[in-house]
C-alpha cells in the first residue's frame, strides 16, 4: 500500500524515509546501523504520539476521509464467516454504495449492512463515491426485515459523505427511503448495532444510523451536514472549514460526552489505515460484547428502551 500523508502528518516524514532506508542496508546485513535505527523508530513513535494526541476536529475529519482508511468490505473480510452478500431493493435496482449480506460473527448468524465507497477510481464511480441513491436505502431495510423474521442482529457499518443528492435519486424518493428506513429501523423487533467507520454524513448516515448501540472509531466524524457546507452557508466561504468543524461537535469524543453515540473504539496509533487487522479486531471485540448484551432483552423491551434512548438525544426547551 502507498504512503499518504495528510498535511499535519509532516513532521514524520522524513524520520520514516530514513527508517525505509536503514532497513534496507540492514538486509544487508550491515547490522552497524541497527542502534540508530532504533533511535529513529523511537524517535516516531514520540512524534506521532505529539501530533496525535492533539488533533483538531477538522485534522480528525481529514483521517476520517484518508483514502486509505478501512472500508466496510474490509471491516467484512476480517470480521465476519461465511458472508454471503444479498442484492436489490426489489423496486428499482441494485444499489453498489451499500454492502448488504447475512454472515456470522463467532458462530452467530447476522445481518451486516454498510456503506462502501470504493478504492480505485473505477471502483469509485461503482460504489458512487459511497453515496447511497433510495435503492440502497430500500435494499438495507429488506435485509433488516428479513433479520427481524429469522432473529438475527443488525450490524451497521456507517460510512459516507451523505445520501447522493442527484435528480435521479430525488425523482424515485430520496428522502421518503430515508424518512421510511428512520421510521422502520425505531421499531424493529431484533437489536441494532451502528459504527460509524469514517464519515458520517448527514441523512445519509441515519438512514442507517438508528440503533441500540452506537460506537465511533476514534477519527470518525459524524455530523448533520460537512465542515465545507457549514462553512459556506454560515460564513459564506468553504475554507473555513476547520472553524465550522469545531463548531459543530462532529468528533467522537464530543458526541459522545453529548450522549450522541454510546461509546469510542481506540484506533491504531497515527490512525485505523496503520493496522487493519488490529482495528478490525477492536471493532469485532466490540460488536460482540454489544450483540450479547442485546441478547438479553425481549423484542418489545428491546423496542421500548431504544425509544428511550433516542429521546434523550438533544437538548430541549420548553420556553
Amino acid at each position: 500500500m502507498n504512503k499518504f500523508y495528510l498535511d499535519f502528518e509532516k513532521p514524520i516524514i522524513d524520520i520514516e524515509k530514513r527508517i525505509e532506508e536503514i532497513r534496507m542496508l540492514m538486509s544487508g546485513e550491515q547490522l552497524e546501523v541497527s542502534a540508530e535505527l532504533k533511535k529513529l523508530e523511537d524517535k516516531l513513535r514520540r512524534k506521532r504520539r505529539e501530533i496525535f494526541s492533539k488533533l483538531s476536529p477538522w485534522q480528525r475529519a481529514q483521517l476520517a476521509r484518508h483514502p486509505y482508511r478501512p472500508y466496510t468490505s474490509d471491516y467484512i473480510a476480517r470480521i465476519f464467516d461465511d458472508f454471503t452478500e444479498l442484492k436489490g431493493d426489489r423496486y428499482f435496482a441494485d444499489d453498489p454504495a451499500i454492502i448488504a449480506g447475512i454472515g456470522r460473527l463467532n458462530g452467530t448468524p447476522l445481518a451486516v449492512i454498510g456503506q462502501e465507497k470504493g478504492r480505485q477510481t473505477d471502483e469509485k464511480i461503482k460504489r458512487n463515491f459511497g453515496m447511497p441513491q433510495p435503492e440502497g436505502y430500500r435494499k438495507a431495510l429488506r435485509i433488516m426485515r428479513l433479520a427481524e423474521k429469522f432473529h438475527l442482529p443488525v450490524i451497521t457499518f456507517i460510512d459516507t459523505p451523505g445520501a447522493f443528492p442527484g435528480i435521479g435519486a430525488e425523482e424515485r424518493g430520496q428522502a421518503e427511503a430515508i424518512a421510511h428506513n428512520l421510521q422502520e429501523m425505531s421499531a424493529l423487533k431484533t437489536p441494532i448495532v451502528s459504527i460509524v467507520i469514517g464519515e458520517g454524513g448527514s441523512g445519509g448516515a441515519l438512514g442507517l444510523g438508528v440503533a441500540d448501540v452506537v460506537y465511533m472509531l476514534e477519527n470518525s466524524i459524524y455530523s448533520v451536514i460537512s465542515p465545507e457546507g457549514c462553512a459556506a452557508i454560515l460564513y459564506k466561504d468553504a475554507a473555513l472549514a476547520p472553524q465550522a468543524a469545531a463548531a459543530l461537535k462532529i468528533t467522537a469524543a464530543d458526541l459522545y460526552e453529548l450522549k450522541v453515540i454510546d461509546g469510542i473504539i481506540k484506533e491504531p496509533e497515527g490512525g485505523a489505515h496503520n493496522d487493519y487487522d488490529l482495528i478490525a479486531k477492536r471493532v469485532k471485540k466490540t460488536l460482540a460484547a454489544s450483540i450479547k448484551q442485546l441478547s438479553d432483552f425481549p423484542p418489545e423491551k428491546l423496542i421500548d428502551v431504544r425509544y428511550e434512548k433516542l429521546k434523550t438525544i438533544g437538548v430541549f426547551s420548553r420556553d
